[in-house]
């Protein structure tokens, strides 16, 4: 087949990923940014308007990288000038994935490209996970105080995300109709439209049920604003409104540690590992799609085996 303009082909990889392999919107639209990069830096470093297949070489791929190692961000810095670092090296493993992908589009239509095995992605140093530890939890929880609405619906959403270990985004999805008060579990869609079950905890079960029962609004969302913003009629919570209640309250419970919504999926992981869970339960009640991503979590097990080795190991016979 004879070379092709890769904006077109780019397109066509997109349709692909969107028809034949199901990838959500998100995924599409960060594969469309990568590779949009990847092709006005081409063009510019060839110094052509239009580039094709035949323009992509294993030097032109080192090339770029060596771009993206060396790109400078701006970052905001809360009213204070810009700071220019680097591009992340995870975010320039991202670019290198949709790249990998789409030269295996290439390859699968006989179009002759650099080999996509052979683009390895480069070693980074992967950041400890950060939870929650037992004591921090419970004062998390208990921080939501009273009994207005506001606060019964914040104290539900806390104790939902460390009882089902949900994403924050899977959270916001939620509608009333995906529960039953009298039961304790639930289906959710997560990553890749990947459906799986969710469990509650007692705790959970009950700040629902209470936060639940004094609402009187019609909204089908599980968790909605009860305050409204003028010109907007949608109710439901934002990510980002979920991620300030998430560090309001642990800024009450007097929590140093900067966290998220995501520290309290850590922090369910890490619970289940503790207390003698399995890693491929865990990885199921997740919804990760492989062992290899749970397996962040091992170093809470790691932490339990050196406590049994100190505990144990030599210990004189009485």
């Amino acid at each position: 087949m004879s070379a092709k303009n890769l904006t077109q082909l780019k397109n066509d990889f997109l349709e692909y990923l969107e028809i034949e392999r199901n990838r959500s919107p998100r995924t599409l639209n960060n594969y469309n940014r990568y590779l949009d990069r990847f092709i006005r830096w081409l063009a510019e470093y060839l110094k052509k308007n239009e580039v094709e297949t035949k323009d992509i070489t294993e030097d032109s791929i080192r090339k770029y990288r060596i771009y993206l190692n060396r790109l400078p961000v701006e970052t905001p810095r809360n009213g204070s000038p810009k700071n220019t670092t680097q591009l992340k090296k995870i975010t320039q493993d991202y670019h290198i994935i949709a790249l990998r992908g789409f030269l295996k589009f290439l390859g699968k239509k006989n179009i002759s490209i650099p080999a996509p095995d052979k683009i390895e992605l480069g070693k980074t140093h992967r950041k400890e996970i950060e939870f929650l530890e037992k004591n921090e939890v419970e004062r998390l929880l208990e921080a939501p105080k009273g009994n207005s609405l506001e606060k019964l619906r914040d104290k539900a959403i806390l104790e939902i995300l460390f009882s089902s270990g949900l994403r924050v985004s899977e959270l916001i999805s939620l509608n009333r109709e995906n529960f039953s008060l009298q039961k304790n579990e639930f289906t959710v869609e997560g990553k890749g439209e990947k459906r799986r079950v969710v469990f509650l905890s007692e705790a959970a079960q009950k700040a629902l049920y209470l936060y639940l029962k004094k609402r009187q609004d019609p909204d089908p969302a599980l968790f909605v604003r009860h305050h409204k913003i003028k010109n907007s009629d949608n109710l439901r919570l934002s990510v980002r409104t979920i991620q300030r209640i998430v560090k309001k309250y642990a800024v009450r419970a007097g929590i140093t540690k900067d966290i998220h919504p995501h520290t309290l999926r850590h922090s369910f992981a890490t619970d289940l590992l503790q207390n003698g869970a399995d890693i491929r339960s865990v990885q199921a009640l997740l919804g990760h799609s492989s062992i290899s991503t749970t397996q962040v979590y091992t170093h809470i097990t790691d932490k339990h085996l050196r406590e049994i080795h100190k505990e144990f190991h030599r210990k004189k016979q009485k």
